[in-house]
């Protein structure tokens, strides 16, 4: 249950490889172009100095929430810990499960620069799937330097973040740097326990050591982190054509759907004791303490050094609950309201709470590369070494029914305990060891010609996984034994690696081809459920070719990909078509397969005014998706994934004039099926932002940014228990509950730099 299916497509895969380049240019003028659109004002910073890096895509405008990057679309489903967040070039989690990697890292002023990176540099470097972001710590400056930023939003939104760096000794070899960001923020709903939706803390000191001769440097940091977070879910009516409708007593966005006291009953899985946790505060709270050691050193044989380690220590406590149905039930049912035991007839959700008690987490990593321009090569050879320890991690579950209402109560029934729970850790998880992945890799950006640009690179990984699990069934009440646990102990070689070439065939237009290439198997989370898991190759060949064109006032470039990923793990509570009061789980292995095309173009007609317009066409189907379920077997082949839009499209217009700067951002996405056989779908929905930005003087910058301009109501996700059913109309008129974007916001920020 805790692996939600998150949307992800294929957008803007061209953006992914390597740079386009004309006979008397190195990158793509995109980048160029797009400068303009990714200023500091929209809370974006962008890396200009290096093509391993993208600043084509507005990633930090997130239309869920004020936490985290947006995801990056590519093509397959994805788990709940979105986008990959590197801080030096190392993650800043080694698993997103159980610590959250915005529970340690924001963008911030304590951030020198933030960008993506693509996902050839990816997989060469750490020999994963996917986008991310690449972000640098400030490191202490040789002159002083203040920088902040002030943000509050139209529902009370406060951060503070703020940073000082300057010299320590005369000769200014020898920086420091200190910064914090504080946020508090409430989001768009109101809460029945707590205020803040967010809370968040992060401090980081440290001290830079400037090597004579310009040789480079070397920083030592050290960042404390303390957060929780709450999630929410909508209540709506679906209706025909994938339409939401919003109830009179629940608004989409602005009301909560978490139980009004924030509490949920467990019991501890390993000691069997009962105890309640809350949403909020210390039962829900990751804090960290990290320590960084990066830098650089240029040997005197033209070769630059570069190295980055981090020691990572988390304690993780966190507090979870998903709604599972809503149905209806009258006085008969012999529900009762916690709080008053007043009987309660009408709406009854059903919710499944999970809570993770305190578990501590070790992540040691280091990098260590060289590199060199050698004739018409750019070599790199690089050892990644990354060590993760999670001492008894576990995942207590518990079920229960509440009111469907904005800030709803909890409902005892004749099937729960005192306190309105039942099924005590059904699904409780359990893992607990180390995983090892020791990496070599090595890249090589050639200029062939002055027409024909070849980069390319391989990474080789061991994985090593060492710990234990269980395989004994977690039935109602569950408390495992001291017999019950049995040792892992397994590795795998993985190979990853990408090769890219671009041909001009005259000075502003050209072709290109492409291919990338993942492994992976299993990861130590995957044998926290009482199965052995599947652990053969995950592999995930991705190939593209494409034109480029660039001018001085249009730079576009088109491009077909093709993307597959095989042995993908699900696990699903199906329900009985014929008999609805019939439930099996199911564990599925399939395949998926996304073909797609995406045109994107940056347009400046005229002084000021820049257009970049993106639009993708995909098709992701599942492959090899046959199980058996209630005696009958059922086969989704070529069935569309789960959550994906077959069209996706961004406009980003802006317009800068004096000290004014005006801009918008517009995101498609065309419907999106909700259930396995594609009977249920959500219709399509945009999401925009605009804002407006004055410069004052040097120093100071005011910016307006508004969220959902259009003020859209679309929902996402998909319709639990709808996995087998081949008719929609049952369910129009049905409540549903899912994920949806911010309503209507408007947020101010004052930005200063001394």
């Amino acid at each position: 249950m805790k692996k939600l299916s998150v949307q992800f497509s294929v957008l803007a895969l061209m953006l992914s490889f390597g740079t386009v380049s004309g006979q008397q240019t190195d990158s793509l003028a995109i980048k160029k172009a797009v400068k303009a659109a990714t200023k500091n004002e929209e809370g974006i910073k962008t890396v200009t100095s290096s093509s391993k890096e993208d600043n084509n895509r507005n990633v930090m405008l997130n239309a869920a929430n004020n936490t985290s990057p947006r995801d990056v679309n590519i093509g397959l489903p994805s788990t709940v810990g979105g986008i990959t967040i590197l801080e030096n070039d190392l993650p800043v989690v080694y698993f997103f499960w159980p610590e959250l990697p915005n529970k340690t890292w924001r963008q911030s002023v304590g951030l020198e620069k933030t960008g993506l990176l693509k996902m050839d540099q990816l997989a060469n470097t750490m020999g994963d799937l996917g986008f991310a972001v690449n972000s640098y710590s400030q490191t202490g400056t040789k002159d002083l330097k203040i920088k902040g930023k002030l943000t509050t939003s139209t529902f009370g939104w406060l951060q503070g973040d703020a940073n000082v760096s300057g010299p320590i000794s005369k000769d200014k070899s020898w920086t420091y740097t200190a910064g914090a960001l504080v946020n508090y923020d409430p989001s768009t709903f109101k809460l029945g326990f707590a205020r803040n939706v967010d809370e968040t803390k992060i401090f980081r000191v440290g001290v830079t050591k400037y090597f004579k001769e310009d040789k480079g440097k070397i920083s030592l940091l050290y960042k404390y982190s303390d957060s929780y977070s709450v999630g929410n879910y909508a209540v709506f009516q679906y209706g025909e054509n994938g339409k939401v409708t919003e109830l009179d007593n629940f608004r989409i966005g602005r009301d909560s759907y978490v139980v009004r006291d924030g509490r949920i009953k467990m019991k501890d899985i390993l000691s069997g004791q009962n105890y309640w946790a809350s949403m909020s505060g210390d039962d829900n709270r990751s804090q960290a303490h990290t320590f960084n050691i990066f830098g650089n050193y240029k040997l005197n044989n033209g070769w630059d050094f570069k190295f980055s380690t981090l020691a990572h220590f988390g304690k993780v406590k966190m507090s979870t609950i998903i709604p599972i149905s809503i149905f209806n039930a009258d006085a008969s049912a012999g529900y009762r309201l916690a709080s008053n035991g007043q009987p309660y007839s009408g709406a009854v959700g059903t919710q499944l709470a999970m809570h993770t008690p305190e578990t501590p987490t070790t992540n040691i990593a280091g990098r260590f590369s060289v590199d060199k321009q050698i004739g018409n090569h750019h070599v790199t050879i690089g050892l990644l070494e990354q060590y993760y320890h999670v001492n008894k991690y576990t995942s207590n579950r518990s079920f229960f029914f509440q009111t469907v209402e904005a800030q709803p109560q909890r409902l005892i029934g004749t099937s729960t305990d005192a306190d309105g729970f039942y099924n005590y850790n059904i699904g409780g998880e359990y893992h607990s060891g180390t995983e090892n992945k020791l990496s070599l890799y090595a890249t090589d950006e050639w200029k062939v010609t002055d027409n024909l640009n070849l980069s390319y690179g391989l990474h080789l990984r061991n994985h090593l996984i060492d710990g234990e699990f269980s395989m004994t069934p977690r039935t109602p009440g569950f408390v495992f034994g001291a017999n019950d646990f049995q040792s892992i102990k397994t590795n795998w070689l993985q190979v990853a690696g990408s090769l890219n070439a671009t041909y001009n065939i005259s000075k502003n237009f050209g072709v290109l081809a492409n291919f990338l290439y993942t492994e992976e198997n299993r990861r130590l989370e995957s044998y926290s459920q009482a199965f052995n898991p599947n652990t053969n190759k995950i592999k995930s060949p991705l190939g593209a070719v494409g034109v480029f064109w660039n001018t001085d006032y249009i730079q576009l470039i088109s491009q077909a990909t093709i993307l597959k990923r095989n042995n993908n793990l699900n696990r699903y509570n199906l329900v009985n078509p014929a008999n609805t009061t019939q439930s099996q789980n199911v564990t599925v292995y399939y395949d998926i397969q996304t073909i797609g095309w995406t045109t994107d173009f940056v347009l400046k007609p005229f002084k000021g005014f820049n257009l970049h317009y993106l639009i993708t066409f995909q098709n992701p189907v599942y492959k090899n998706f046959t199980f058996n379920a209630f005696g009958k077997d059922y086969n989704y082949n070529d069935n569309n994934v789960l959550g994906v839009a077959k069209v996706l499209m961004e406009i980003d217009p802006s317009y800068t004039v004096d000290k004014w700067r005006f801009w918008a951002s517009f995101r498609y996405f065309s419907k999106q099926y909700a259930n396995l056989t594609n009977a249920l779908y959500f219709a399509p929905r945009w999401e925009t932002f605009g804002g407006v930005s004055y410069t004052v003087n040097k120093n100071i910058n005011i910016g307006a940014t508004v969220i959902n301009f259009l003020n859209q109501r679309g929902a996402s996700g998909t319709i639990n228990g709808a996995e087998l059913i081949t008719d929609a109309s049952p369910y129009y008129g049905k409540l549903l509950t899912g994920t949806y974007i911010m309503p209507l916001t408007g947020q101010l920020s004052v930005s200063f730099n001394f």
